[in-house]
């Protein structure tokens, strides 16, 4: 491709940027690319960076679809001018926060500057936090919305911004809609107020750690358990990320004496020099930390991503051999333990409930109905099970939320995923099951003799470009207009369309409504407990297949057998969808 065979609506965008008010370099690199790499220019141009109903995420660079100080800046004019749209006090109030990516701390320090230059009272946090601390910072500070700088797990290359509104949950309708009209309306980079207002932008730090830890100091349920095991070896590494001070300081607060770190991961560094992708739900980002536990005789092996939210747990057995749990069975055994504690210590709200998403495992609800609490389902991604909190509050109590990709939560003051909170957790549950002479393993076998033995599998298919998005609006388009009556023989009993907001019985042909929000998303249960989720993704060019099958657990000596049994059933499953 070369200079004139830029296509007429990438030309005229760089023209845009070149003849505005950006810097001398970022115009230099622009006419560098146009006449050295006119493909790369295409690309970060030919659109601008989608802000969408969380926020945005991109590859870091100069161009409309880029993130950069001019992109963030014009997602922030456009939050800035809905927040005083919406807010009406003299001086709206916002928070920010920013993890250990490259250009986190530049582009929170542009979002706090613009936010300022529109009238607002910017909170900035002086270092790196995780992102359930902003979520908590919100509230506390008495805020009216929160920015998170941050692209989660993904490579290196990204880097993200995350909006969340007054109750500390990320935004939804309508305020997302909202937003995302006003951004848009920003067209170029001379629509932003860049006139910094230095003295409305106030440092914090410290005294909100010590609110945020205080707070979660309070949820501990077996202070007795971690007094007696409180030697056990832990081995923890938060991936480069923001969990390096407060997930270790936690441990310690709960009473946790043996914290084994992997030096070279305590290291904060966007380009996570150790791992290939700082993803906690990849076994291999642990290769680092399994090796100290091996030589430590560690009990439990813990990992955050870059931004603190999610955690990935790798437990030892009886018999030496570690186990990487799925995101679905750590669930179980918080909801399992938490809920067990509650009732022993006689500490149960009479209207506790918990919340899960709809392709998270059934086997939540399962243990929530068996300890007499309501559980509710919604849409994927925990800004709805934030939004549910919100919508109970006051009526009912929320005992604990989570998802099947690796993220829970166990109290409201925090409306986001929270893997400080959760490691915490995680970390005192293995020492109530040490004081009954058992590993956190034996107690998810112990839940699916009980309950029934459920396996969950997630996979992901890309489809690159024009063609891949039509691919999978066709797929479906063929699995909405022609669902299966059956899938290896077993019945499919309900139909719950998501799109179309309708459930339909196959049995009976009674059709129901669906009362969450629209969202598409394809979901197939089955007579045999089988439950099947299909959705394309929202921030990658993917669809995906969530299947989640089970059996019953007579004996441990099954466990083996029945685990083989369900994988050629999820994969039997797999095949027959995925063809359609």
């Amino acid at each position: 491709m070369k200079k004139n065979q830029l296509s007429e609506n990438t030309a005229k965008k760089i023209d845009l940027w070149l003849h505005s008010d950006i810097d001398a370099e970022s115009k230099f690199l622009i006419k560098d690319m146009i006449a050295n790499d006119p493909e790369g220019a295409e690309e970060a141009f030919y659109k601008d960076l989608k802000f969408g109903t969380g926020g945005m995420r991109g590859i870091m660079g100069v161009g409309s679809n880029r993130m950069n100080i001019y992109t963030v800046g014009m997602a922030t004019q456009g939050l800035s001018d809905y927040v005083k749209s919406q807010i009406k006090v003299k001086q709206p109030k916002a928070v920010i926060a920013y993890d250990c990516r490259n250009n986190s701390k530049l582009f929170a320090e542009t979002t706090a500057k613009i936010l300022s230059a529109n009238g607002l009272k910017v909170y900035l946090f002086d270092k790196l936090r995780p992102t359930p601390e902003l979520s908590f910072a919100i509230r506390h500070l008495g805020c009216h919305c929160g920015v998170m700088i941050t692209a989660s797990h993904n490579p290196k290359e990204y880097n993200g911004y995350k909006v969340y509104w007054e109750d500390g949950g990320q935004i939804i309708s309508p305020h997302d809609e909202g937003i995302i009209e006003k951004v848009k309306a920003i067209r170029t980079p001379d629509k932003i107020n860049f006139d910094t207002h230095s003295k409305l932008i106030h440092s914090v730090g410290e005294e909100v750690d010590k609110a945020y830890m205080k707070k979660l100091s309070e949820l501990s349920l077996s202070p007795d358990a971690i007094k007696a095991h409180h030697n056990m070896p832990i081995v923890y590494t938060p991936l480069h990320g923001t969990g390096v001070h407060l997930v270790p300081e936690y441990l310690k607060t709960l009473g946790f004496t043996n914290i084994i770190h992997v030096p070279e991961q305590d290291v904060s560094d966007g380009n996570f020099p150790t791992v290939e992708s700082p993803n906690p739900e990849e076994s291999a980002a642990f290769d680092m930390a399994m090796e100290k536990a091996k030589n430590t005789n560690a009990e439990l092996v813990m990992g955050t991503d870059p931004d603190g939210d999610r955690v990935g747990v790798i437990v030892r057995k009886n018999d030496g051999a570690y186990h990487f749990l799925n995101g679905n069975q750590t669930a179980s055994i918080l909801y399992y333990y938490v809920l067990c504690n509650l009732k022993q210590n006689g500490n149960s709200p009479k209207n506790g409930f918990t919340v899960k998403t709809i392709v998270t495992s059934e086997l939540l609800a399962e243990i929530s109905e068996s300890f007499d609490v309501k559980s509710y389902d919604t849409l994927t991604g925990f800004k709805y099970i934030a939004a549910k909190i919100r919508e109970c509050e006051g009526e009912e109590k929320f005992i604990i939320g989570g998802e099947e990709s690796y993220g829970y939560l166990a109290a409201d003051f925090v409306r986001d995923k929270d893997a400080v909170m959760s490691c915490g957790l995680i970390a005192e549950a293995a020492a109530w099951a040490r004081s009954k002479n058992k590993t956190l393993y034996d107690i998810l076998v112990e839940i699916y003799l009980k309950y029934g033995f459920y396996k969950e599998e997630l996979v992901s298919i890309k489809k690159e470009g024009k063609s891949g998005e039509e691919a999978i609006k066709r797929m479906m388009g063929n699995l909405r207009d022609k669902s299966p009556e059956s899938i290896d023989g077993v019945q499919v009993t309900m139909v719950n369309d998501f799109l179309k907001q309708q459930a339909v019985d196959k049995i009976s042909d009674l059709r129901y409504d669906i009362t969450l929000p629209k969202s598409n998303v394809l979901q197939f249960l089955m007579s045999d407990g089988t439950k099947i989720s299909i959705r394309p993704s929202g921030t990658e060019p993917k669809i995906k297949f969530y299947v989640s099958v089970r059996t019953t657990l007579d004996n441990i000596n099954e466990i083996e057998l029945k685990d083989k049994e369900l994988d050629e059933r999820i994969d039997v499953i797999l095949k027959s969808l995925i063809k359609s």
